[in-house]
């Protein structure tokens, strides 16, 4: 069970939440594209006359070797031959992502989809002072853009979807104190200090964390988002702080190696980290982090796309906020998320933890 309800209805009230907002009209769930299937007849578009039938849409997202922003991918553009069939339409992705995490490239990356064309823009924001100008010269010039993860919200995006950051931090928190008993010292594992979506959830733990009287913060490390880097700072920070009884990790980088499954003990240090992708479910496994808040990533290009068609080919008005919501994975739910990441496409989910 996830949140006391089952993944499948998970999914089913996740998408509907979102297309409900963004008016797609929605069924039964369907698994695998991590969207809900619509049963009802086509949708027509609005009064104001038919949209775009060739709609090219740039991905931008931070970095292209962080493994959320390949299942972002992934759903992308399953969305895009999802809706192209469906709507008798062609959408198509164009994946425009730097391989480091770097603002002023990303802003780069938006002048040269410009260049290229393309119709819409759904953008990741590594750091947003650097890149709203960027977006906002983008849609004076007539293109869409639309965010997703780490929002821009003094720019032109007409929409942004993701989790609530500062809630996302203190969920993190609020668990971890429940694994601490209320007290001891927590070190913030927090990626990169310039993006906001990372900041805000610095702020929720902070804030959550003042609600208990027992707890001190030790410090907020910043790391380069690479799990090389992020293990490196885990490790670096554990030695200059032997007293850390916990780590609140607001987003599960180091997690994607396997080194911190003989480097962390567990009787000494609890971990409760963001996100939960396939490499990250032997932390669950054996005890090492009791709690992973995973963010349904795969959603991102999924809901993302479909929005942006929403926008542009049916001509629909869209929220400006789009919100996401967390799910809770333990030892308890383990298969049944496993069994999720599967049907969204994740080829690299143990086979053991599809048959719990």
């Amino acid at each position: 069970m996830i949140g006391g309800t089952r993944i499948v209805s998970f999914v089913a009230l996740a998408t509907a939440a979102a297309a409900g907002v963004v008016g797609t009209g929605c069924g039964k769930a369907d698994l695998k594209s991590g969207a809900a299937a619509d049963t009802s007849a086509p949708k027509a578009a609005t009064a104001t006359g038919a949209g775009k039938d060739k709609i090219t849409i740039a991905v931008i997202a931070k970095s292209s070797n962080n493994p959320v922003f390949l299942a972002a991918r992934t759903g992308a553009e399953a969305a895009a031959k999802d809706l192209s069939a469906k709507n008798h339409i062609t959408v198509t992705v164009n994946w425009l992502t730097p391989p480091q995490e770097d603002g002023q490239v990303q802003a780069q990356r938006i002048q040269q989809a410009v260049n290229d064309g393309v119709d819409a823009i759904l953008i990741s924001c590594s750091d947003a002072s650097k890149l709203t100008g960027a977006i906002n010269d983008a849609v004076d010039r007539g293109v869409a853009v639309m965010t997703f993860d780490s929002d821009a919200p003094q720019s032109k995006r007409f929409a942004y979807y993701g989790v609530d950051d500062v809630k996302t931090g203190r969920e993190t928190m609020a668990e971890l104190a429940k694994l601490m008993n209320g007290k001891g010292k927590v070190a913030i594992l927090a990626g990169n200090q310039n993006a906001p979506n990372l900041q805000h959830r610095v702020q929720g733990v902070k804030e959550e964390a003042a609600k208990y009287p027992g707890i001190t913060i030790a410090g907020v490390f910043n790391h380069t988002e690479t799990p090389q880097d992020a293990t490196a700072e885990v490790v670096r920070v554990d030695n200059a702080y032997p007293d850390i009884g916990g780590w609140a990790m607001i987003g599960g980088w180091p997690l994607f190696t396997q080194s911190l499954l003989t480097d962390i003990d567990p009787k000494r240090i609890k971990v409760v980290a963001v996100d939960a992708l396939p490499a990250e479910l032997a932390y669950i496994d054996k005890g090492v982090v009791p709690v992973l808040l995973a963010q349904p990533v795969y959603q991102w290009g999924y809901i993302g796309v479909e929005t942006i068609v929403d926008k542009l080919h049916f001509k629909k008005d869209v929220p400006q906020i789009i919100p996401m919501e967390l799910v809770r994975v333990t030892k308890a739910n383990l298969g049944e998320w496993a069994r999720q990441l599967k049907a969204w496409g994740f080829t690299d989910v143990p086979a053991a933890y599809l048959a719990k």
